[in-house]
């Protein structure tokens, strides 16, 4: 095998109407949903059109990335998945490198911005999966501020201010998450507020023309980062704003997130409140993204 192996980490998502219930399942920890949860939620697959595009997105993304790697220095890196509620998992990722005797792994989450919660769990589950092995595992913890994510981001924000009235206001996004993680510490909020910082700067967005919202809370009665993205257009209104642009930085591949929770609801929502809606397109596999965080890849090896 090559001398690096990369696993490439994210969500997951069902590839098929069959594996929804399963999916479903596993996010809620072995719990398996009530039939009206999973009716919503295969209602909300069903709106953009049936299934998510996320797996062939994220298998484009490690193809991309295994091709820059490949580009730079050749021979030297093997790419692979490894999903937190899809196959192949994390774990059985590290299972399979370790059996094939891997010597060194380099964790990459297909997620910007750091959270124990989030990224720190992805990291930690590749390196319980690897224990034991004698195998030196590296992980990236953020690229929040990466120069060419910010760059696309910046690049997609003058796009959709151009096609919004004059006075329209940037919302940045990112998935909410419970907000017992500020009292721990966490800096995921503020890995958040550097992205839409360093974007800002680069798209020379006037002070006060930009804010941060979060977005798709989980279904809990605990109480979660916001404001939430429709309370927050609810503000825009009220204020009188002509239109909203939403990036959503924290997400990099479009998916139910972003094409159900924002493109249907959170444009719908917009509508209801008399405020022209647009978004910022996803990352995705874009190349020169992609040869950055192979460059980052690079790094934790020096």
């Amino acid at each position: 095998m090559a001398e690096v192996s990369v696993v490439l980490m994210a969500y997951g998502t069902p590839r098929s109407r069959e594996e929804i219930e399963p999916y479903y399942t596993d996010i809620r920890r072995g719990r398996p949903p009530t039939p009206e949860l999973l009716a919503d939620l295969v209602r909300r697959y069903e709106a953009i059109g049936g299934i998510s595009p996320l797996a062939a997105l994220t298998e484009a993304q490690r193809a991309a990335l295994a091709n820059a790697l490949e580009q730079r220095e050749p021979g030297r890196f093997d790419v692979v998945l490894g999903l937190k509620h899809a196959h192949p998992m994390i774990e059985e990722t590290g299972a399979t490198l370790a059996a094939n005797g891997a010597q060194k792994v380099v964790g990459l989450v297909l997620a910007p911005h750091y959270s124990s919660y989030s990224i720190g769990q992805y990291q930690d589950r590749l390196k319980a999966s690897l224990e034991g092995s004698g195998c030196d595992v590296r992980g990236i913890e953020s690229w929040a501020s990466n120069p060419a994510y910010v760059g696309f981001l910046a690049s997609e924000v003058q796009n959709g201010l151009a096609s919004l009235p004059p006075g329209s206001k940037v919302l940045f996004t990112a998935h909410s998450l419970p907000e017992r993680i500020i009292a721990a510490g966490d800096p995921y909020p503020s890995e958040l507020r550097k992205t839409a910082v360093w974007v800002a700067a680069a798209a020379n967005l006037p002070t006060g023309s930009w804010d941060i919202a979060y977005q798709s809370a989980g279904r809990t009665p605990e109480p979660w980062l916001g404001p939430d993205i429709l309370k927050a257009i609810d503000e825009l209104a009220e204020q009188g704003v002509p239109g909203v642009l939403v990036c959503p930085c924290g997400f990099v591949a479009d998916h139910l997130e972003v094409l159900y929770d924002l493109d249907i609801e959170a444009a719908l929502h917009s509508s209801q409140r008399g405020i022209a809606f647009a978004r910022t397109a996803s990352m995705n596999d874009n190349p020169d993204v992609i040869a950055s965080l192979a460059e980052q890849v690079i790094g934790a090896l020096a």
